[in-house]
């Protein structure tokens, strides 16, 4: 799709939206359950829409939060829930609902102090804390009596108008599929039953039955167990950051404070209408710490730090800028903090593997045979990493779209959800260790494996055509060689864990590519890398293109 030429600008007043207009059609639109549009809908990280839009408001916030109260109770689980949310301005009342919901139905709801957002790893930091000594007996009935579970109110990096809605159950990370359909399809009932069937007490008697919960106190004094802050402090890292407007500004600033860091916040606005961000690729403001567009104005401060990190909105991607390189590609920072995280964490087992989605670097291929590491390829979405990363044989799991997070430096398991902060403090680790900063020791690495050239690229699809996306088989593509290479491997299936990866990968010996229906918006998304160069990505660019064009065609 074409680049805009306000890409990287600063946002202008047109580019803003009307929060006020925003708050009102929360209230005011009755989503239709019979427009597939306007129903409750969880994607790779829950559910997401806009009240303009008729598919984020009120009604689907209730449905869905008595959705997953039922889910829990069929469960047994009956410890405490912990609510948090991010900036954007539908969090704020979507937490209203939320809790109106949850304490008709019981809950013991544990939430931030008033007006203060939660990241949602901090949300997974705290469910693992307090069910680590209350894991069941034995399955079976009652076996997750007293485990907390939680909620997150957050639709990511998404523009300033839309609102997300995302369950962790017992484990601490995202729901995975079984959890979400069974919760999705109740909230849908419920949306055509006209709610009945929800319980809800007013906000004040809510509001007052919630527990107030130290999130700040509690996951920044943990740090120190999963990331090396004393070499940080030790070695003067110069680090800046940009919270992007979101939920880890508070984190940040206690993070200085506590740990006496080198640390300068450069932007301590907190604004629902994100209008000190620049534009990104297409126009739209969008709290992206992958993209250079997003990311453009701390890109104009990189010489000034010896790094300089910042997170999206609920901090759980992370953007990784540094004086030689700028704006490291999220491969390229996965790539570099896998080899520095193997070669420097001594207390984690030896067979701990590497988790990475089948849509990231084969570099990370490369990097685990070179120091001798199993590499698990799973389907994209972090719930993949979740047992591994609680059973400790995964040391590291990681995202393309800039999210990862890691054992602690004893081998525990820290989060199974991505923590973009821990993900920031790792690279000024490995700057104050090596003396090297992140974008120097990814050169390094291509110096020892080759250079990938890395792309993707959406394209316009309809349902029916993602439908058929998702269900393409390998033999569907018809492809024995792609841009003049045999092709080794042809997949429908993550050979990591054997699921459906709901589109085909293609593999050469030097490239490959994955096509993919994307969840939120009516696209698919080829993603494609060769270590021949750019012209030879081009060509598997355009290969994979036709390739799946044609399938598309034939239905």
């Amino acid at each position: 799709m074409p680049i805009s030429p306000r890409a990287g600008q600063p946002a202008a007043p047109e580019d803003l939206i009307d929060v006020d207009a925003l708050l009102a059609a929360y209230q005011d639109i009755r989503p239709d359950p019979a427009d597939p549009a306007q129903r409750v809908s969880f994607g790779t990280s829950g559910h997401r829409g806009s009240a303009l839009r008729g598919s984020f408001n009120v009604d689907h916030i209730l449905a869905t939060t008595q959705a997953i109260c039922d889910f829990r109770a069929a469960a047994g689980v009956d410890g405490p829930l912990f609510l948090g949310i991010d900036t954007h301005a539908l969090s704020a009342p979507a937490l209203a609902s939320a809790l109106e919901v949850l304490v008709a139905n019981g809950v013991a709801v544990r939430i931030a102090p008033d007006g203060e957002a939660t990241p949602t790893p901090v949300i997974s930091h705290a469910i693992l804390g307090h069910n680590r000594d209350r894991g069941a007996a034995a399955a079976g009935a009652g076996a997750a009596r007293g485990l907390a579970d939680g909620i997150v109110v957050t639709p990511s990096h998404n523009p300033p108008a839309d609102g997300g809605f995302k369950y962790n159950p017992t484990h601490g990370g995202p729901a995975d599929t079984a959890a979400t359909k069974v919760i999705q399809d109740r909230a849908n009932a419920l949306l055509e039953a006209g709610l009945v069937g929800v319980a809800r007490v007013p906000y004040v008697q809510a509001r007052a039955a919630a527990v107030v919960h130290d999130y700040v106190g509690a996951y920044v004094a943990d740090l120190a167990d999963v990331v090396d802050l004393d070499a940080i402090r030790a070695a003067g890292v110069r680090i800046g950051v940009d919270p992007l407007g979101g939920a880890s500004l508070v984190y940040w600033q206690a993070i200085a404070e506590r740990y006496k860091l080198d640390l300068d916040v450069v932007n301590t606005a907190v604004d629902p209408t994100f209008a000190f961000m620049t534009t990104d690729w297409d126009g739209k403001i969008r709290m992206d710490p992958s993209s250079p567009y997003a990311m453009a104005s701390l890109l104009r401060l990189a010489g000034s730090f010896d790094v300089a990190v910042a997170n999206d909105a609920d901090a759980d991607r992370h953007g990784i800028v540094t004086p030689g390189t700028g704006l490291l590609n999220p491969n390229h920072y996965l790539s570099a903090a896998i080899a520095y995280l193997f070669g420097h964490r001594a207390d984690w087992p030896a067979g701990t593997a590497i988790g990475k989605t089948l849509v990231s670097s084969s570099m990370i291929d490369r990097v685990g045979a070179g120091i001798g590491r199993a590499v698990v390829e799973v389907p994209v979405g972090f719930k993949w990493f979740v047992d591994g990363l609680t059973d400790g044989s995964l040391g590291f799991g990681g995202e393309e779209s800039a999210g990862a997070s890691f054992l602690r430096r004893g081998g525990g398991v820290w989060t199974t959800d991505k923590d973009g902060l821990i993900a920031c403090l790792l690279a000024a680790e490995m700057t104050a260790v090596t003396g090297r900063d992140p974008g120097a020791l990814y050169q390094e690495l291509t110096e020892q494996h080759g250079a990938p050239a890395y792309r993707r690229v959406d394209a316009p699809a309809t349902a029916a055509q993602k439908k058929t996306l998702a269900a393409l088989t390998p033999a569907s593509l018809d492809a024995t060689t792609l841009a003049g290479s045999p092709v080794t491997a042809a997949l429908s299936h993550a050979p990591g864990n054997g699921a459906a990866i709901g589109g085909v990968k293609v593999v050469t010996g030097d490239a490959w590519f994955a096509a993919r229906p994307s969840g939120t918006e009516d696209v698919y998304k080829i993603y494609a890398e060769s270590f021949r160069g750019p012209q030879h990505l081009d060509e598997v660019l355009a290969q994979a293109q036709t390739l799946v064009d044609a399938a598309l065609a034939r239905g």
